[in-house]
């Protein structure tokens, strides 16, 4: 499938950007490679602290507000499957997840998402599609909100006034529009304790401190149970199985277990967990050689220059695999594809 193949225009009629390098500064959706999305995410999480502007038209309490939320399952359909390499789990479980509670007048929860699996493997690629598919401003949209541990909670010792600002954060724009989507990055580096003042937020409650929640959309992002589904898609590869063939049932209760197990996750004794918040745990698994050269490949393409196999090639190489016997998984997935193509053009 060709980038030009995609056509996602549908309802929103925006059409997509052509540079790789330009795309957070246009108002336009569309497939874009791996890398390109994880460069723009830098640029959002600088943003993000002025996201908080709560003058904007406020919803009042049982109204219907949908704010600029115009999703368009067409185009993010086309996007994971053009340029997702190796998720057929995350592009399944995403996909059913979203269109169920989308479709869903009244839900009677927000839909709570936490992506697991190594470095590299589409986690944030997935979450930035999320928030350009479902929102007519994408990343920048004022109902999009990005939360970096390094930004946002840096110092541990402030814990209980990150508590109290995160509840304001969270209850504020929810005030403001109830379609709201919340992005967690780096879940592992949170300060133990700070998400259970999310937990009254994810659950099935009507109300929580007289704001309508439950059309939100939380989505927590983490490394956390990489090794566990690595261990799982090796061992499978090992006796010769697809990997298409491994079923969430196999790798959903040992990512679970290194969540609970894990004293630096975010997650940790907040009760979320315990209490059953997660809509969906969605695993990644770690990408093989030729899962990097489909990112490679995307890359040039969407850079408008000739697939070269001298170029690939060098990307493959310079790219360590794991273990050290079999050689068979990237060690940074595509995170670096987009940073290597330079060197070798």
């Amino acid at each position: 499938m060709h980038a030009g193949s995609c056509s996602s225009q549908g309802a929103v009629g925006r059409p997509r950007p052509s540079s790789s390098v330009s795309w957070m500064a246009a108002e336009t959706r569309g497939c874009r490679p791996w890398g390109s999305l994880l460069l723009g995410l830098l640029g959002l999480v600088s943003a993000a602290a002025a996201a908080w502007d709560l003058t904007s038209l406020r919803c009042n309490f049982g109204t219907f507000c949908e704010c600029d939320f115009q999703p368009d399952f067409q185009g993010l359909e086309c996007d994971l499957a053009q340029h997702l390499a190796g998720q057929h789990l995350a592009k399944a479980l995403v996909v059913k997840a979203l269109k169920a509670f989308v479709r869903d007048p009244a839900p009677t929860k927000p839909l709570v998402l936490s992506l697991h699996g190594w470095t590299g493997t589409g986690k944030s690629y997935v979450s930035s599609l999320l928030a350009h598919y479902l929102f007519r401003g994408g990343l920048r949209s004022p109902y999009v909100h990005h939360f970096s541990p390094v930004l946002h909670f840096p110092h541990p010792s402030h814990l209980e006034r990150y508590k109290k600002d995160l509840k304001s954060w969270v209850q504020g724009n929810l005030t403001v529009c109830g379609r709201s989507l919340f992005l967690f990055d780096e879940m592992d580096k949170l300060s133990p304790g700070l998400m259970e003042v999310l937990r009254p937020f994810l659950g099935s409650s009507w109300v929580v401190y007289g704001t309508n929640y439950r059309k939100a959309i939380f989505i927590f992002i983490s490394n956390t149970g990489g090794e566990q589904i690595n261990q799982v898609v090796l061992e499978a590869w090992r006796s010769r199985r697809e990997r298409e063939d491994i079923r969430l049932q196999e790798l959903e209760p040992a990512v679970s277990q290194a969540v609970l197990d894990n004293p630096h996750h975010g997650f940790w004794r907040s009760g979320i967990m315990e209490e059953h918040l997660l809509d969906a745990l969605v695993p990644f698994l770690p990408l093989q050689r030729h899962h990097v050269r489909h990112c490679v490949l995307n890359e040039l393409e969407q850079l408008g220059l000739e697939p070269r196999e001298e170029a690939v090639q060098a990307v493959l190489d310079s790219t360590t695999f794991f273990p050290e016997d079999e050689q068979l998984f990237s060690s940074t997935g595509c995170k670096t594809v987009a940073s290597r193509i330079a060197f070798f053009l």
